[in-house]
C-alpha cells in the first residue's frame, strides 16, 4: 500500500536538502525564474525557508507574455519578501526573429516549435547571466534553481537547453498533486497555486498541449494499468519519445 503523502514532513526534508547542499559547497544564494505558476511559487517558498529571503532573487522574464503572469509572480515575492527583478526579453526575441529573416522566408507553422523553445533558452541564458553577476556583486555564489515537477519530467515536457538547465532541483521528485500539497503547507498564494498550469509561451494549458492530465500521468507512474488504455498509450509514447532529452550519447574510444 502506497504511503500517504505528508506535506509537512516532505517540506522539511527538502529544506534540509537545500541547506545541507549549500553548506557543503559553500554557496550563498539562488536565482529563480518566477513564472507566476505553482511550481516556481513552491520553489520560491522552499528556498526562502531554507536560505532566508535575503538570499533569494526572483526574476520575471516576459516575452510576449500575459500581464497576469507578472502580477502573480509579484504575489509570490510580496508574500515571501524576496526581491523580484523584471527582465523583459521580448526585444531580444524579436531581434533574433529579425535576424532569422535574413536567411529567407519560412512558413509560420515550420517556425512554431522553434519559437516556443527559443523563449525558455533565452530565459535560462538570462538567469545564468544574473547568477554570475550577483555572485560577483555580493561576493557569494548564486545557483539557478530548476522548477520542473516529476510529471513534467516523466513525459519530457521541458526544453533542452532551456528549463532543463539548472544547478539544483528541489521538486523534481514530486507529482503536481504533491507540489500543490507542499504549496498549501507553505501558504503559496492561492491565485498562483491553483491556476491551470501553462507554459506562458503557446497560449495553451500544459494539459491541452500534452493531451493528458497531470493526475493521469501520476497514476500511470504509480500503476500503468490504472488509467484508460488510450491515455496510457499517450503517456508511454511521450515518455519514450522524449528519452533523448535526458542523456547525451557520447562516443568513447577503445583504450585497448
Amino acid at each position: 500500500m502506497k504511503k500517504e503523502f505528508n506535506a509537512e514532513e516532505e517540506t522539511k526534508k527538502v529544506i534540509k536538502f537545500i541547506r545541507d547542499y549549500y553548506d557543503k559547497n559553500n554557496l550563498g544564494g539562488v536565482i529563480i525564474g518566477i513564472s507566476g505558476g505553482k511550481d516556481s511559487g513552491v520553489v520560491a517558498g522552499l528556498f526562502t525557508k531554507a536560505l532566508g529571503k535575503e538570499n533569494v532573487i526572483g526574476v520575471t522574464l516576459p516575452c510576449h507574455s500575459k500581464d497576469e503572469d507578472k502580477s502573480h509572480a509579484k504575489l509570490v515575492s510580496d508574500y515571501y519578501g524576496f526581491p523580484l527583478i523584471n527582465f523583459d526579453i521580448t526585444g531580444v526575441f524579436d531581434s533574433f526573429k529579425n535576424e532569422l529573416a535574413s536567411l529567407g522566408e519560412f512558413k509560420e507553422e515550420d517556425l512554431k516549435n522553434s519559437d516556443i523553445n527559443l523563449k525558455p533558452r533565452l530565459r535560462m541564458a538570462t538567469l545564468y547571466y544574473l547568477a554570475a553577476m550577483y555572485s560577483a556583486i555580493n561576493g557569494k555564489t548564486y545557483l539557478v534553481s530548476g522548477t520542473s515537477n516529476k510529471c513534467e519530467l516523466y513525459v519530457g515536457y521541458f526544453t533542452k537547453g532551456g528549463d532543463s538547465v539548472h544547478d539544483i532541483s528541489p521538486i523534481a521528485d514530486f507529482t503536481v498533486e504533491e507540489v500543490i500539497k507542499i504549496g498549501e503547507y507553505l501558504n503559496v498564494p492561492k491565485e498562483v497555486l491553483y491556476k491551470a498550469p501553462n507554459d506562458g509561451l503557446s497560449n495553451q494549458t500544459d494539459e491541452d498541449k500534452l493531451g493528458v492530465k497531470y493526475n493521469e500521468i501520476a497514476s500511470y507512474m504509480n500503476d500503468k494499468t490504472s488509467v484508460d488504455k488510450i491515455v496510457a498509450d499517450k503517456i508511454r509514447k511521450l515518455h519514450e519519445n522524449n528519452k533523448h532529452k535526458f542523456n547525451i550519447p557520447t562516443y568513447r574510444k577503445d583504450e585497448n
